[in-house]
């Protein structure tokens, strides 16, 4: 008796430290409830599973809503319905804790916070038999099928605690969990990933006001991970309650307590609004400056802002890629792409100079803040346009439209024609409404075009430039090809009479198929990427070649009058004024070209994608962040680290893509919803600066490097003061270069001892104009009366001229290019090189009849133009090319001959400074204008479009106070006070 008593007493005791230990467990868990978690109402859960099972059946917004309705409610939590869920509470990799200052803080380094999985029926069933835990998993499953679900619940603080109480009785809080259904309908990878929450549930659709991409759809990030898994799940039928075996168990220090989650997969999560606040009232100084805001300004509420980026998502289809997704949005590439995105590795990182956290260097963070990724959200670019259509050539709107968009809505536009000429052989005009177009709601009048509006918003994206096929031969194959079915016609519009690489000038080049993505490495790893999203990565070397920038930074283009093509002209020649250069490398990837390469030989990416660190070492780091084999927690049903472990590649370029408009990046910075942008990076959460920062810092880095000013010969007599500034360029073509309006302009100042200036040639006002000393704009400033009313010299075409000798106030050095639109009753031919110029100035990029002024400084090493005719015509081109990229109405000056910089001299008289003022000093400022007031007052005098009211308000509101933009200009480089000799 006593020792069956004792065993009673034994087992009596064991019960009541279970017990006991049961209690303190739940004590400790924050997740735990008395009370089983169940189903709120079992029928509105039936009903609700039915909906969720079909992801294609329902609109995005509705079945998004029904699948956060599903999850909030438990409707998972179907036990009697042949739900099962995992043993217990589990991590997804290692908790680890740190000591530091005497107290313990602990980090999980799983892919997410600890889980509890849910499985629907079929899913279960599903690995139980290709799966089973307690033999191989046969080598020839079937993927799950459709309609099966996963939901995985996600809880904060220490699992441990939480582990060995019953899974019925956690609660997972408000942060919910996410949710996987198969459909392969819907998608390549055929899984619907979503998300739900217990409180505050915010639907992608309609987008919230900071431009979140969705976090629930097809074709998201979440691939990043889970394409390393075999059919996309790393799901394993051991972690099932009541299946054979153990999941994989993590190191896990739950001693230091605390919640320790992993950072949040934010794809939903929050994100930041505008990175610097805008004025809340116009400029008064600016407005007044630019004298076209005499009518009231615009008031935000009429302001129409740019559809939300949050739509701009076009995942692989079921059957894709193919012909009807020859180009994607950059989503499909950004999960991959972007550092951080595992929430784990951090490749594609430098640690930040300047302060805290981690430099993002990644090929999407770098570019989708470029001015190459808001291409197609670009303002300017749109207020332009207005102009075009609706004042300089309403009879060519559809002409005009689809070339510009050929360019800076480059995807949407070909992607446009390819499907339109697949289904009835036409090649339609790409049209400016047609970037409106946004899917929701269902049914609304462009919904139609909305993955057309997508791809045409996302700039020039990634597929553009990674799909581009260069050299002859390659191209004439590809244009064979039906997604260049609609190529040939534009390059004959666009680029008559002209062969070879020239053919592809405005954008026209050739594409590879869909299925394709080149890049600049030998020997990529090929498995990830062709198991996401069907795409084989190929390398190709010819991608680090200028070509690959030379088709779209080579502008022809049609010279219009009333509907009717005059000629064609040279508007922008950025890739051959490198090219006639000594930056030129002397080949293409067709071959040498004739002068060989130049001195200083090196292409356009090595300065607009460097690949070089501060202390001029090459980088080297993976160029993708994945679910690696090697490198992350143990997973089951990987893909193994033969098919997803990457290797760091020397040369790792930034996708910075930068010049020097700062003034598009404050735009962006301050007037986001605007834009319909978001401006915290989407993929990598906050691990540093944000994108935008990043782009502007790089202008900065970038425009340090852009040019030197000097100041020398200076000298005094009885009546005037002398001196010569001389500017140098290190750019590889002309400064400024691109789109003609750009310009560059000096400022010379004369002070005294305190600093005062007493003569200035150069000085602006707040709004960019160079004035006069009465504070008068001086002849070319402005083009415009206040009231848009007239041009204020009709007939005339008042300018600055190139000047090699200063003497006045209201005469400055400005580097720029002026062209005169056709005369009244101009015929073909009378346009173009060598025509005089007899019409208006003109900013319209397709009533360039005649050049006025080009004194842009040449970059070093210009060839003379015998050289210059040689390269043009191995390129395909002529005498017009080689012309047009040269100087124009520069006189004699020598330093247009070779080029390299400039040198003005200024004649100060003595007699014009203020009575008894004593010069002690000089100072010489090189400034940069990427949008000039001139121009800013045409756009606001000739439309009065949704986009350019759109302008009009982020220019009379756009704070540069402070900054390196202030006043409107930029600047490049300055001399600092120069001392007069005694």
């Amino acid at each position: 008796m006593r020792r069956t008593g004792g065993r009673w007493a034994v087992l009596a005791a064991a019960a009541m430290w279970a017990v006991a230990t049961a209690v303190a467990a739940a004590a400790e868990c924050g997740s735990y409830r008395a009370e089983p978690v169940v189903m709120a109402d079992p029928a509105l859960c039936a009903a609700l599973e039915a909906k969720v099972r079909n992801p294609s059946a329902l609109p995005f917004d509705a079945y998004e809503r029904a699948v956060n309705q599903f999850g909030a409610n438990f409707c998972h939590r179907n036990t009697a319905g042949g739900w099962v869920h995992d043993k217990h509470l589990r991590l997804t990799g290692p908790r680890v804790a740190t000591l530091k200052d005497g107290a313990w803080s602990a980090r999980n380094l799983g892919t997410h916070a600890p889980v509890v999985i849910w499985y629907s029926p079929e899913m279960a069933a599903w690995l139980r038999t290709w799966r089973p835990a307690d033999r191989p998993a046969p080598d020839d499953a079937p993927p799950p099928p459709d309609g099966a679900i996963m939901v995985k619940e996600q809880y904060p603080g220490a699992p441990g605690p939480c582990r060995t109480l019953p899974v019925a009785n956690l609660f997972p809080g408000d942060g919910g969990g996410s949710i996987m259904v198969r459909d392969s309908r819907g998608s390549r990878d055929g899984w619907y990933f979503g998300y739900f929450v217990t409180d505050g549930f915010v639907p992608a659709w309609p987008p919230r006001a900071d431009n979140p991409p969705p976090g629930s759809g097809f074709g998201l990030a979440c691939l990043t991970c889970h394409a390393s898994a075999r059919f996309f799940t790393f799901a394993a039928s051991e972690n099932i309650a009541g299946e054979p075996g153990l999941p994989i168990a993590h190191l896990s220090q739950d001693f230091a307590g605390g919640d320790a989650a992993a950072p949040a997969h934010d794809g939903a999560g929050p994100k930041a609004g505008a990175l610097e606040p805008p004025l809340a009232d116009p400029d008064v100084a600016v407005t007044a400056a630019l004298r076209a805001f005499v009518a009231a300004l615009p008031e935000r509420a009429s302001v129409k802002a740019m559809p939300s980026q949050t739509y701009d998502h076009d995942w692989i289809a079921q059957d894709g890629p193919g012909l009807g997704q020859t180009l994607v949005t950059s989503s499909v590439c950004a999960g991959c792409h972007d550092a951080g995105s595992t929430f784990l590795q951090l490749d594609m990182t430098t640690p930040n100079p300047h302060g805290p956290g981690l430099l993002n260097l990644a090929p999407y963070a770098t570019w989708r803040s470029s001015p190459m990724g808001l291409a197609g959200r670009d303002p300017f670019f749109f207020a332009q346009l207005a102009s075009e259509v609706e004042t300089f050539h309403p009879e060519s709107r559809d002409m005009v439209e689809s070339t510009c968009l050929g360019c800076h809505g480059v995807a949407g536009a070909r992607q446009f024609q390819i499907d339109a000429h697949a289904a009835d052989g036409a090649c339609p005009p790409f049209r400016r409404d047609m970037l409106e177009a946004v899917p929701y709601p269902a049914g609304n009048p462009g919904a139609g075009h909305a993955v057309y509006g997508a791809l045409g918003r996302d700039g020039v994206t990634c597929t553009v430039c990674h799909r581009a096929v260069l050299g002859d031969t390659a191209a004439a194959a590809a244009l064979a090809e039906p997604q260049n079915a609609c190529i040939e016609e534009r390059q004959a519009r666009l680029n008559p009479g002209l062969t070879g690489f020239a053919r592809t000038f405005t954008g026209s080049q050739p594409i590879a198929a869909a299925d394709v993505v080149v890049g600049p490495f030998e020997a990529p790893k090929v498995v990830p990427m062709q198991h996401a999203i069907g795409m084989t990565p190929r390398h190709d070397p010819a991608i680090r070649s200028s070509e690959l920038c030379g088709s779209c930074h080579t502008v022809h283009l049609p010279i219009l009058a009333g509907g009717e093509t005059l000629g064609h002209v040279f508007e922008q020649t950025t890739y051959p004024e490198w090219a006639f250069s000594a930056y030129r490398t002397g080949t293409t990837p067709d071959g040498v070209l004739p002068e060989g390469a130049g001195a200083r030989s090196q292409t356009c990416q090595d300065c607009h994608m460097p690949r070089r660190d501060a202390d001029g070492r090459l980088r080297v780091s993976k160029i993708a962040a994945i679910q690696e084999f090697s490198t992350f927690p143990e997973a089951p049903h990987q893909l193994g680290p033969a098919a997803t472990d990457l290797v760091a590649r020397e040369g790792f370029a930034e996708h910075t893509l930068v010049g020097l408009n700062l003034f598009l990046i404050k735009m962006a910075k301050q007037f986001p919803d605007i834009l319909g942008i978001h401006t915290r990076d989407a993929y990598s959460g906050s691990i540093g600066p944000e994108p935008l920062e990043r782009t502007e810092a790089a202008i900065l880095a970038q425009r340090s490097t852009t040019a030197e000013i000097a100041v020398t010969r200076i000298a005094r007599d009885a009546g005037t003061l002398t001196a010569s500034v001389t500017v140098t360029s290190h750019t590889g073509h002309k400064l400024p270069s691109g789109v003609g309006f750009r310009r560059a302009f000096l400022a010379f100042e004369v002070l005294d001892a305190e600093g005062s200036v007493l003569w200035a040639s150069g000085r602006t006002n707040r709004g960019g104009v160079i004035v006069g000393p009465d504070g008068a704009p001086i002849d070319g400033e402005l083009w415009w009366k206040d009231d848009c009313s007239a041009r204020l010299h009709p007939g005339e075409r008042r300018h600055q001229p190139h000047r090699e000798v200063i003497a006045a106030e209201d005469q400055a050095q400005i580097y720029q290019e002026i062209v005169a639109a056709p005369p009244a009753g101009a015929a073909p031919g009378a346009c173009g090189t060598g025509a005089k110029p007899e019409g208006e100035l003109t900013t319209s990029f397709l009533s360039i009849c005649a050049p006025v002024k080009d004194n842009r400084i040449l970059p070093a090493g210009t060839l003379p133009l015998a050289g210059r005719i040689a390269i043009a015509e191995a390129l395909g081109a002529d005498v017009a090319l080689a012309e047009e990229a040269g100087p124009y109405a520069v006189g004699d000056d020598p330093d247009y001959v070779s080029g390299g910089g400039d040198s003005v001299r200024y004649a100060v008289p003595l007699a014009s400074l203020p009575p008894g003022a004593e010069p002690t000093s000089v100072r010489a400022t090189l400034y940069y204008q990427a949008q000039p007031p001139f121009y800013l007052q045409d756009r606001f005098c000739t439309s009065r479009s949704a986009d350019t009211e759109r302008l009009r308000y982020m220019v009379g509101r756009l704070d540069l106070a402070g900054t390196p933009a202030a006043d409107w200009k930029l600047e490049i480089a300055t001399t600092g006070v120069v001392p007069l000799s005694p």
